[in-house]
């Protein structure tokens, strides 16, 4: 029986201080296909704080990533991984405008770009920006809360409100996994693009239910409290009844195959002692781009 050799590339802390750990050779900006950009922003934190921590807790998880990936039997990583400089804000707009200036700089030099929060307002310039460039784009939105506040504590800019920013230049967003919402909220969403946690444990469809709702563009934005916190309880506002691992994964391999993922973000992780959590955000990244970039099977 033949074994898949690789050559290893991340030996934890003698491993270069980016995603993955990866050396120069697969993580210059000019030479990679994808640019990861951190944001530690949290300044909107309506219960615990910690979201700002997320990026770095993040990066140094993913050194201790395998790098070939199973599932897809391929090694993303061989694509470039660029890990860029963190972005920093003094406040929700500015945070935003530098984000979206970012990501769109990103895009022009033809980047795959994901974005690491902070919390979850930091997804508003990167879907700001991928909004300006593509035509026919809907945004696959994964969260445990629906998002669609019009304000909150008299901020529209606080991280409970940042669909219902989004709906203001975009209306398209199917969200899914949701068990948490304010009654204001309802007016906001549509009962056709929701897809309630409750609801996915009753139904054997749901999946092609969420890609049928999806345009052939999709921004994927994913605030890990979406899973389970038997799974994932770093996050700031855990909710009971979430998804499963293998849940988020077959959703977002059916989306890959069958739509045209053009971007992402994953927010919300504040890290505690307990690294499995940040690993989780590592290794959710790193499928997500397997999925992106899959290639044939290697022999």
């Amino acid at each position: 029986m033949s074994e898949h050799k690789t050559k290893p590339l991340n030996i934890s802390k003698k491993a270069p201080d980016n995603f993955g750990g990866l050396p120069a050779e697969f993580s210059k900006y000019g030479s990679s296909k994808v640019t990861i950009l951190p944001v530690p922003f949290d300044k909107t934190c309506s219960w615990m704080k910690g979201s700002a921590k997320g990026p770095r807790a993040i990066i140094i998880a993913s050194k201790n990533m395998e790098l070939y990936d199973i599932e897809t039997a391929s090694e993303v990583y061989k694509n470039g991984i660029h890990t860029a400089r963190e972005l920093t804000a003094g406040t929700s707009k500015t945070m935003i405008a530098k984000v979206c200036s970012g990501v769109r700089q990103c895009l022009h030099d033809e980047k795959f770009v994901v974005v690491l929060g902070g919390e979850h307002t930091v997804s508003l310039g990167s879907i700001m920006a991928h909004n300006e460039l593509f035509n026919d784009l809907s945004i696959l939105h994964l969260d445990a809360h629906s998002d669609m506040r019009d304000a909150y504590e008299g901020n529209r800019y606080s991280h409970a409100c940042v669909m219902a920013r989004v709906k203001d230049f975009n209306g398209r967003i199917t969200s899914v996994g949701i068990r948490s919402m304010d009654s204001s909220e309802l007016k906001n969403i549509s009962r056709k693009n929701i897809f309630y946690a409750s609801d996915i444990q009753k139904s054997t469809d749901w999946i092609k239910k969420v890609s049928a709702n999806l345009s052939r563009n999709v921004y994927v934005t994913i605030d890990l409290d979406v899973f389970d916190p038997s799974v994932m309880p770093s996050t700031g506002t855990p909710e009971p009844g979430g998804l499963g691992w293998y849940e988020v994964m077959d959703l977002l391999e059916h989306v890959s195959r069958s739509k045209t993922i053009v971007g992402f973000d994953v927010v919300e992780l504040s890290p505690t002692k307990n690294p499995a959590p940040d690993f989780l955000a590592a290794k959710l990244i790193y499928k997500l781009l397997s999925f992106k970039f899959r290639s044939p099977r290697l022999k």
